[in-house]
């Protein structure tokens, strides 16, 4: 429990995607979730009942306890804005209004009243702008005392992307972009266009783009965006349908691209890869014109990065090749999760004056293990009244025996710690196998995650070995980083731009083709002993037994669920699937030894790609 002294506050993001929770107790991050991990429901959007739960939890109180609540952005603003646009747009729109008002006048405009009933809570609430807790949640748990800070999204209140400098316990936003013309949606109407859903399958996009040739870059600049040398731009909204409409693009955008939007499921053809790569490029372009000015307007020598477009690691690996900027830190959970983290810290710092220590070196998220932890007792009680025969491991003899069933061409889920805070594991809920093996990313997607085989897989490396593999000169903790493989792991096969897919992914391009991406590159993890023990230990062992520090690092769920969450969610989503091994905690369960597996899981894709 905490001391009477302690002030304890609650940060709260809900009600467009990705809900969270997060408790700050006198300036320290004790916990934080995503909703969707409790629920079960991707991209969950409701009020985060159950990580509020648990956030109290894990600090040992209850909602009475907390000295202060907030929450991520102003819903009047945030409805000004609804109604403008609509109204500007009258009569069009008027589906889309009739769709969203409900809700709205419901419970969106009356927060504070559903906070308090929510919560059973009758103290202070405090209400920052959307751009303002993305900017906390950059700055204040970064390692740098003084910083440049830019964040990039879709749209928050009114504004789209912000930018502004940071020292010791505050930071000023100096400028901003304000909605229809944001960055975020523009990547959002491609995703959109190119037969993804928009707010989750934009990663998708960045991974389809190395397959495409950046044919129609030039008409993107031309008919849809005016870019500026500052980064600043422009968006001719009479190309898209996202204001009033609902859907992202129009008529007139899909005759400019020859035709209507890729329908989901649909084969993936090579106007897809080369639109998917146009927009990528530009999107990097403007990302690193943007970094480059806020370099020049604040003088500063550190950047910290937020907002759901900071999720494209690959834009921030050109910026921290490119821009002049010496150092880059981004927030892990970029997205509207991590406002609820970014507003509770603004409280603790900004609106309480409390001070700030930062020695440039080490961040304060705590290599973001926030979530939930299962302890070898819970998962042994789990094990035991479900009958799931199990072996158990001396702690010391784990991370051997894991890694040598990877290094046998085993694919293991591993349960290990502390969830991950944000949408990237981290070696707590991860499925892992051999990084050198030439069919383990095509076997992984098709018959483990139940998606498209085109997407790449994440490396995690040694941090003190980086170096050796990829052109990263820097630790890269939260997989947020994309740097080309080193020329002497490359083979030298070459690829030969065939629109089948299947074809280039069978090009041997390293000496660790399952993450080692079509343009040569790789989203980078590196691992620390200091952070990740049991992690780091196996990947060590794994490097001893073979020769190679680096293994492969996916998501721990299949194609449509949230990551795995608690030791039911692992062992359902094992059994589902074609995962050899299931590690949780210091026990194994071995697929062979398990009763009668469930029906698969994960929708049947072939008919995409194959």
């Amino acid at each position: 429990m905490p001391s009477q002294k302690s002030i304890t506050i609650l940060g709260v993001s809900a009600f467009y995607h990705d809900s969270a929770a997060c408790l700050v107790q006198d300036g320290k991050i004790i916990a934080a979730a995503q909703e969707e991990r409790f629920t079960r429901k991707k991209h969950d959007l409701s009020f985060p009942i159950n990580a509020v739960n648990y956030c109290l939890s894990e600090a040992g109180i209850t909602s009475r306890d907390l000295s202060f609540v907030g929450f991520y952005e102003k819903p009047f603003i945030k409805f000004e804005r609804l109604l403008f646009t609509y109204f500007a747009y009258a009569p069009f729109g008027i589906l889309s209004f009739l769709k969203a008002m409900p809700i709205w006048l419901k419970q969106k405009i009356f927060l504070k009243e559903l906070i308090c009933k929510e919560l059973d809570y009758d103290g202070q609430i405090i209400f920052t702008d959307h751009h303002e807790s993305h900017a906390a949640s950059a700055f204040y748990p970064s390692p740098f005392d003084e910083a440049a800070i830019l964040t990039i999204d879709g749209v928050g209140e009114w504004v789209s992307s912000s930018f502004g400098s940071g020292k010791g316990n505050t930071f000023d936003l100096l400028s901003e972009i304000k909605f229809p013309h944001s960055l975020g949606l523009l990547y959002s109407a491609f995703t959109y266009y190119t037969g993804f859903r928009v707010n989750s399958g934009e990663y998708k996009l960045m991974g389809l783009a190395p397959y495409g040739e950046p044919k129609y870059c030039d008409l993107i600049r031309k008919e849809l965006v005016d870019i500026k040398e500052d980064g600043s731009f422009k968006l001719n909204m009479k190309y898209f349908n996202y204001c009033a409409g609902l859907t992202m693009t129009n008529g007139k955008f899909h005759k400019l691209f020859g035709g209507p939007p890729r329908k989901p499921e649909t084969a993936i053809s090579q106007k897809d890869m080369d639109i998917a790569r146009s927009i990528q490029d530009v999107t990097e372009e403007i990302m690193l014109k943007m970094a480059n000015h806020v370099h020049e307007a604040t003088g500063k020598e550190n950047l910290c990065l937020a907002g759901g477009v900071a999720l494209n690691c690959v834009g921030n690996g050109k910026i921290l090749r490119e821009s002049k900027f010496k150092q880059v830190w981004i927030q892990p959970s970029a997205g509207d999760a991590g406002g609820a983290l970014g507003v509770a810290l603004f409280i603790w710092y900004r609106y309480l004056d409390n001070p700030r220590e930062s020695n440039n070196i080490d961040d304060h998220q705590d290599g973001s293990y926030l979530g939930p932890c299962y302890n070898d007792e819970q998962i042994e009680d789990f094990l035991r009244r479900e009958d799931i025969p199990h072996e158990k491991s001396l702690a010391d003899d784990l991370p051997a025996k894991v890694a040598t069933l990877i290094s046998q061409q085993k694919v293991v889920g591993l349960f290990d710690g502390r969830l991950e805070f944000g949408p990237r594991v981290l070696g707590s809920r991860s499925i892992i196998a051999d990084s050198r093996s030439e069919k383990m990313q095509r076997l992984i997607n098709l018959k483990i995650k139940f998606r498209e085989s085109f997407r790449p897989f994440a490396p995690s490396v040694l941090e003190e070995e980086v170096g050796e593999y990829f052109d990263l000169n820097r630790v890269s903790p939260y997989m947020l980083l994309v740097s080309p493989v080193r020329s002497d792991k490359l083979t030298g096969e070459t690829d030969n731009k065939s629109e089948d897919i299947r074809e280039r992914l069978n090009v041997r391009r390293s000496v660790i083709p399952a993450v080692t991406h079509v343009d040569n590159s790789a989203r980078i993890q590196t691992v620390s002993e200091k952070t990740k023990p049991v992690y780091y230990r196996i990947i060590r062992e794994f490097h001893k037994q073979t020769g190679c520090p680096v293994i492969i690092n996916t998501s721990f769920n299949i194609r449509g669920e949230p990551i795995v969450c608690t030791p039911e969610d692992a062992y359902r989503c094992f059994m589902r699937t074609d995962m050899d091994y299931l590690v949780l905690g210091n026990f194994i369960c071995d697929k062979n030894k398990q009763p009668q597996r469930e029906e698969r899981g994960g929708a049947e894709i072939s008919s995409v790609l194959d």
